[in-house]
């Protein structure tokens, strides 16, 4: 077998390839509509497609490396990323980058993937510190992927964006065959297409109508009808789950106590980050005139937000052993402890860049022990065998709280705007209800955090791995 630090290190690289596809684009995304000769709605496809796509194949991957093979899964998705990313490359029309940035939305899917490989494949004193790293890459990969993807758009032709998405996916999918071992344990049983259905359905107009809604019209007919549907078709494929002899997800796994408050809190989580991340930039970026903005470029405001990625890399080595000592629910207090600091921080300070600096490093201490603590907390109330799917499960609750962000926080910043040469801008007011709504999440995270239980649940018994 390779070194264990060697996998270790492909499958944090894994997981910051598939991080990055979130902030490609960001660069180019006001832009869109005159590069693709679109309508802003259609251009909010974009965005859309990679988050659907993401959401969904997150716990049907994490079902199917169970399955089939964690490793051989991971290659798969890898493959999908290059794919979607060389049909973006040669496309000049919306209709060709919706489906590229679609499929390469399923990449998401490798960071739950390789916390589950790390758990089958690691020695038990490695394995909480290794969990940290690559956790901590699905915050690490989109802030220091923005002035990646900034910097390549200031210089070169767009498309250039998508080549470099598809050469990294090459790599990644290179070092993988050669590093990560053939994954050995599985899970007998036919693989559920048509709770892999439902789950499709429910969650895609679920996310529909809060990705949307504010475009739309949150009384609107569609998005009534994507989001009541959506709760619907989920309510009966839950049903279904409980009663079929295979299910996709074993839902009363889900719902032991750990696990469920556990998934609740990085919904909480997944909101406080992405709020952070839809609002300073846009405060950072806003010209001066304006009385709310610091007038910086993309580049230079994605130099500002990108030491709180910097800052989960570093603390991940040290969050895995404070895991080993004090357990990763405290870790996960303290992650929320964090945020609500940062927040309550830019609610007091907001008139320097350097304010913003510190409040965005301070939520970088605060993602990254919370990140850390939540996959250790599954995967210690879950038995061998449904790691994948389980922390699958976990990474969708954590795209749902950052979808909400973005629907939520938008629709607040559009709502408290005024004009500035012809174009809306968000007000004071505006900015300083974003940062009580994330505030507020993080109080939410650390309510449910506080009532986890400590106890680990029984474990299936399998062979000690070598150091």
């Amino acid at each position: 077998m390779p070194h264990q630090g060697a996998i270790v290190a492909v499958l944090a690289i894994a997981g910051l390839c598939s991080s990055f596809m979130f902030t490609l684009v960001v660069p180019i995304q006001s832009r869109l509509p005159e590069l693709l000769h679109s309508s802003p709605a259609d251009t909010a496809w974009v965005v859309t497609a990679t988050l659907l796509a993401a959401a969904v194949m997150t716990p049907i991957s994490g079902r199917l490396g169970d399955m089939y093979g964690k490793r051989r899964i991971v290659l798969v998705l890898l493959a999908v990323l290059v794919v979607g990313s060389v049909v973006a490359a040669l496309s000049t029309g919306i209709i060709g980058i919706i489906v590229g940035r679609t499929l390469q939305g399923a990449v998401v899917g490798v960071v739950p993937l390789g916390i589950s490989i790390l758990r089958d494949v690691l020695h038990e004193d490695r394995v909480d510190s290794a969990i940290a790293l690559i956790s901590a890459t699905l915050g690490v990969g989109g802030a220091v992927g923005l002035p990646i993807s900034a910097l390549v758009t200031q210089y070169s032709d767009w498309h250039v964006l998508f080549w470099l998405a598809a050469g990294l996916g090459v790599v990644v999918f290179a070092l993988v065959l050669w590093i990560v071992p053939v994954s050995v344990l599985r899970t007998a049983g036919r693989f559920d297409y048509l709770g892999a259905a439902g789950l499709s359905v429910g969650l895609i107009g679920i996310l529909l109508a809060v990705s949307r809604g504010n475009e739309w019209g949150w009384a609107a007919v569609p998005t009534l009808v994507c989001g009541i549907g959506g709760i619907l078709v989920l309510l009966l494929w839950g049903w279904y789950q409980l009663r079929a002899s295979e299910p996709l997800l074993d839902l009363r796994v889900a719902a032991r106590r750990p696990v469920l408050l556990t998934n609740l809190a990085s919904v909480a989580m997944g909101f406080s980050l992405f709020a952070s991340n839809v609002v300073y930039p846009q405060q950072l970026e806003l010209p001066v005139e304006t009385g709310v903005g610091f007038g910086l470029s993309l580049v230079a405001a994605s130099l500002i937000v990108m030491p709180s990625g910097l800052v989960m890399m570093v603390l991940s080595p040290f969050s895995g052993r404070l895991a080993g000592t004090v357990g990763p629910k405290l870790l996960l207090v303290l992650g929320a402890i964090a945020l609500i600091v940062a927040y309550g921080f830019t609610l007091l300070f907001d008139q320097e860049v350097w304010q913003l600096l510190v409040a965005n490093i301070i939520i970088g201490v605060g993602i990254g022990f919370g990140y850390a603590a939540m996959p250790m907390l599954i995967m210690r109330s879950v038995p061998q065998s449904e790691t994948g799917a389980s922390n699958g499960l976990n990474a969708l609750f954590r795209s749902l709280g950052t979808s909400t962000a973005a629907a939520v926080v938008g629709a607040v910043l559009a709502g408290y705007s005024t004009t500035f040469q012809g174009a809306p801008v968000p007000t004071a007011t505006g900015f300083t209800i974003s940062y009580v709504l994330g505030f507020i999440a993080a109080i939410v995270a650390l309510a449910f955090a506080l009532f986890i239980p400590t106890r680990r649940a029984p474990q299936e018994k399998h062979p000690s791995l070598p150091r």
